[in-house]
């Protein structure tokens, strides 16, 4: 892996990026990005894909059995992600540099990957409704997506490249998953 073998563990912009944020924190954007952060974890994400699931129509065995899927995915998703970040163990940026609680190692970041599948999942589920996604639903759930994750780096508890991580590991993710949900399904119209 490249994050493994980097000087110091950091990529080209890590370093620069993480200094501009420490030198642009005007204490209203660090209050935004405080909130924004806080919604790319835990409950919301959770509470979300539940009910973009229950809304997709149809039966309401299809609405909670969709639920369900999406909470699993996002769910079994998280985990794996977490044995990943254990198995890297790369050290976060100096914690004088926090403008926020963090916990455990740095890549890839939780919030980021968790914004990202959060934000697919919501596309899934708008696209179970109908094919044709209305594309302001799909501005604001992709902006969401990505500013959660760079939240991350402007409150100085991760580095650029542990965001970028957990946005191609969610993207792998929702596309293994995707196949699954496919074969699966024609497996059941046999």
């Amino acid at each position: 892996m490249v994050v493994l073998r980097a000087t110091q563990g950091l990529l080209p912009g890590d370093a620069a990026l993480t200094h501009w944020s420490l030198t642009h924190r005007p204490g209203a954007a660090v209050t935004l990005a405080r909130a924004i952060t806080a919604t790319g974890t835990g409950f919301i994400p959770f509470a979300a894909v539940l009910l973009a699931g229950l809304s997709v129509g149809g039966t309401i065995r299809r609405r909670v059995t969709t639920a369900a899927v999406l909470a699993l995915c996002l769910g079994s998703g998280q985990v794996l992600r977490y044995a990943v970040m254990t198995l890297v163990a790369r050290p976060r940026p100096p914690l004088a540099d926090w403008a926020t609680h963090a916990s455990g190692w740095s890549f890839p970041s939780g919030h980021a990957t968790t914004g990202a599948m959060t934000a697919g999942l919501l596309f899934a589920a708008l696209y179970l409704r109908g094919p044709r996604i209305p594309p302001v639903a799909a501005v604001l759930i992709g902006m969401w997506g990505v500013a959660v994750g760079l939240s991350r780096v402007y409150l100085g508890v991760h580095w650029f490249s542990d965001v970028i991580g957990g946005w191609l590991f969610a993207a792998a993710w929702l596309a293994l998953t995707a196949c699954a949900y496919v074969l699966a399904g024609r497996g059941t119209a046999r």
